[in-house]
């Protein structure tokens, strides 16, 4: 039995003043909210998910502000992502504007190369086409940064250049906030969902 009940709407409070106020002393001042209300949760939501899935990886809530123009020290969002190879798996997601899936490859980094070569080939990059078609008609979204322009070595009319262009693969779905999306039920949703995205996990996966 899951020990997943849902995350209290204090949750979404709690990252809706924090986009407001996203200093140290307020975050000290709702650090029970944090632990209570995001953080427990989301262990008990991936921990639920790992025998099917893997081993889970919940995200640390302080951001990395050594090179970064923004200095406010606290993500707002609480993330995890579950691996299935490098930079490639499923991830889950809360926020002041509720909870989100996705899955994909979102810092391919060397191996962008070979991912470009298996969308060219015409034996691997159909596949990954329909497989991205039928994402889209069950209602997923497709992300990840992409070029303006063809990538080197690769020509505008290629039937695949819309792919080629990506430097990031990933497709996911908003829930939103309302009960159905924090609730109980929400550990079935992205079960059902993580398992609609495996063959897009599995095709990036697949890639040395």
């Amino acid at each position: 039995m899951s020990g997943f009940t849902g995350f209290p709407v204090s949750a979404l409070d709690f990252y809706d003043d924090l986009e407001v106020e996203n200093t140290k002393a307020f975050w000290e001042a709702h650090r029970a909210t944090y632990d209570e209300g995001v953080k427990a949760p989301m262990l008990a939501l991936v921990a639920a998910l790992e025998p099917e899935f893997g081993t889970p990886k919940v995200f640390r809530p302080h951001r990395d502000v050594r090179f970064a123009k923004d200095k406010s020290p606290y993500k707002t969002h609480q993330g995890a992502f579950v691996a299935a190879g490098p930079s490639t798996g499923w991830y889950v997601e809360i926020s002041a504007r509720g909870t989100r899936v996705g899955a994909g490859c979102y810092r391919p980094g060397d191996r962008l190369a070979w991912i470009r070569e298996a969308i060219d080939d015409d034996r691997t990059g159909p596949v990954l086409e329909q497989l991205l078609a039928n994402l889209e008609a069950k209602g997923f979204e497709p992300g990840g940064e992409t070029l303006r322009t063809s990538p080197r070595g690769y020509s505008a009319d290629h039937p695949r250049i819309a792919l080629l262009r990506h430097k990031q693969l990933m497709v996911g779905r908003s829930y939103g906030f309302g009960a159905e999306a924090i609730g109980p039920g929400l550990l079935d949703r992205v079960r059902e969902d993580w398992r609609a995205m495996r063959p897009l996990v599995e095709w990036l996966a697949a890639i040395p």
